[in-house]
């Protein structure tokens, strides 16, 4: 009876999780972009240099744009999310063609899409979290004066 009890909590611990975790990490990543985006737009405003963010399909990468990268500093490195994890961008109402990799360019560095700039704005922008493109998604929006607000959509009726 004990084994069969046990057997039961562990079936339903695997079911919940199951169904709730795409979810978890969708809204996982969305936030963590959020708070690097929060984060970095405060040391774009207090050191006075302007950042970008470049996105792919899996990965994001910030830039100092002076070009001048330090050394440790962990709010400049590339992130590339869990498959099948994948990011849409939408830039003044439009879907940006997204490349699915960063590819380094031996003399280039890539153009950021979205800047966070000294005076504390910031590119507007959504960026959409999504698994299966016509399923649920973590949805982040940065708008001009660097207000920075997630919202899902399509997960239970939302």
């Amino acid at each position: 009876m004990v084994v069969f009890i046990i057997g039961l909590f562990a079936g339903a611990a695997m079911l919940s999780l199951s169904v709730a975790g795409p979810d978890r990490e969708l809204e996982r990543e969305s936030f963590r972009l959020r708070t690097l985006l929060n984060a970095l737009l405060e040391e774009a405003v207090l050191e006075t240099r302007n950042y970008g963010v470049v996105f792919t399909q899996r990965v994001y990468d910030y830039q100092r744009l002076d070009w001048l990268e330090p050394a440790g500093d962990y709010l400049l490195r590339e992130h590339r999310f869990a498959e099948p994890l994948e990011l849409m961008l939408i830039m003044e109402e439009r879907q940006v063609a997204l490349a699915s990799e960063l590819e380094p360019a031996p003399l280039e560095r890539p153009v950021p899409q979205v800047l966070l700039l000294a005076s504390g704005e910031m590119t507007p922008f959504e960026a959409q979290f999504y698994r299966d493109p016509a399923g649920g998604r973590y949805v982040l929006t940065g708008t001009l004066d660097g207000t920075l607000e997630v919202t899902s959509h399509g997960f239970d009726g939302s």
